[in-house]
């Protein structure tokens, strides 16, 4: 998995409807172990957000705006995974999407999906056959893909970090760390 980048697209945007679920959707992708997500010029305001994030909390992690998703995914080189509830169960290929080195790229909707994308994808990977939420599916599919690797994730770059804690919560800048 180390030589593999994995990117997540987000299909379509609709501002004022969408914009706290695009922004989750790339700080999902950014948490758990994605380089790079893919948004529509219309959420602008996601990539402020996201990019403040990482500003923040560390990197590497690159947000980029395209009016033409389709091109993204047509012209991408490697294995597409369009994580949709009507595909087949993540636990039964999840270890054969896991075995490739090629690059990776994960769609998400946010809306109706034409059937296109199905085709064009290498596989149509459902966490559950169930409605549910884009970012829930992308958080499972992601976990399962890095078996958990990504959640002891070290992040370059970081203003600060969280300080696990039972209780509370506690922020501290990272340059109190090496004291």
């Amino acid at each position: 998995m180390e030589d593999r980048t994995v990117s997540v697209l987000r299909l379509g945007h609709r501002p004022g409807r969408d914009d706290r679920m695009t922004t989750h959707v790339g700080l999902t992708a950014r948490a758990l172990g994605a380089e790079r997500v893919y948004l529509s010029p219309s959420a602008s305001h996601s990539e402020r957000t996201i990019a403040d994030i990482t500003d923040r909390f560390g990197g590497p992690f690159a947000v980029e705006l395209t009016d033409e998703p389709r091109r993204v995914l047509n012209e991408f080189d490697g294995t597409i995974v369009h994580l949709t509830m009507y595909g087949l169960p993540v636990q039964t290929v999840e270890a054969e999407i896991r075995e490739p080195a090629d690059d990776l790229l994960c769609v998400v909707g946010s809306q109706k999906v034409s059937f296109d994308v199905y085709e064009r994808a290498d596989y149509n990977v459902a966490v559950t056959n169930q409605p549910h939420s884009e970012v829930a599916g992308l958080a499972v599919f992601l976990d399962r893909l890095f078996e958990g690797d990504e959640l002891d994730r070290e992040w370059d770059d970081a203003d600060r970090r969280v300080i696990p804690k039972e209780t509370g919560k506690k922020v501290v800048p990272t340059e109190t760390l090496d004291e």
